[in-house]
């Protein structure tokens, strides 16, 4: 095991090369720098333990680390505290809890705070329904450039959510998200595609989804495509995802 002394002797190259080897290579330097205070390690060796990336997947590990990375600052760690309430990865599933962290995280201005947050807030999970008041909060994401908050905020125009119904700022929203890199945003700027008979220009955005969506929304999406647009042919339909 790496010693703290072995760390700090490490010259930049060899600091590198270490940070960019194995996944267990990474891990075993962010634990020497995370018990040795750093709060940014903390909260990275709280996401490996979480994911189970270079080390054993110990939500209980996970968490520890996440809240000293808390203790220190770190507005994400806030967040990650908050995910795993929302979750139960490491505690038992307490979304008021999970709120609370949120508001933490977005207090300090993160957008994954403020979309958390706005995310109970809309479905009225662990805190009082208040889509106007969720709203705000996505849009405060957004303004970051928060690709999941601008395709939430063009669902509302969609649907008529505390504002008017109004398709071309859906539309519009959809649009900017997908280009962001969200795959919901690319699924739902796909169907405003479709809609307007772009058939070609759908299935540019359709094909991109599988690099990032999870397995659950690839299914949805597909199954919809298949009622929807039977006949279509895109990697998102043809790809089984089992």
């Amino acid at each position: 095991m790496m010693t703290l002394d072995e760390l700090n002797a490490m010259d930049p190259d060899a600091l590198r090369q270490a940070v960019s080897g194995s996944p267990e290579r990474l891990v075993a330097v962010l634990r020497v720098a995370a018990e040795a205070g750093s709060v940014e390690a903390q909260l990275m060796l709280g996401e490996a333990a979480l994911d189970g990336k270079g080390m054993a997947a110990d939500p209980r590990e996970a968490l520890e680390w996440f809240h000293k990375a808390a203790q220190g600052g770190d507005a994400m760690a806030m967040n990650m505290i908050g995910r795993c309430c929302e979750h139960g990865k490491g505690v038992a599933i307490d979304k008021a809890a999970a709120a609370l962290w949120y508001k933490a995280a977005a207090d300090r201005g993160l957008d994954w705070g403020l979309y958390n947050l706005a995310s109970l807030m809309a479905l009225g999970n662990g805190v009082p329904e208040d889509r106007a008041g969720a709203l705000d909060l996505f849009r405060k994401a957004a303004a970051m450039g928060h690709a999941k908050s601008i395709n939430i905020i063009g669902n509302y125009y969609e649907d008529g959510w505390v504002v008017d119904r109004d398709m071309g700022l859906a539309a519009d929203h959809y649009v900017r998200s997908a280009e962001a890199g969200d795959f919901r945003g690319m699924f739902n700027h796909a169907r405003m595609l479709l809609d307007r008979g772009d058939i070609a220009g759908a299935v540019l955005w359709l094909d991109r989804i599988p690099e990032t969506a999870t397995p659950a929304f690839m299914a949805k999406a597909r199954d919809w495509l298949r009622t929807n647009q039977p006949g279509l042919s895109c990697a998102l339909v043809r790809n089984s995802f089992v």
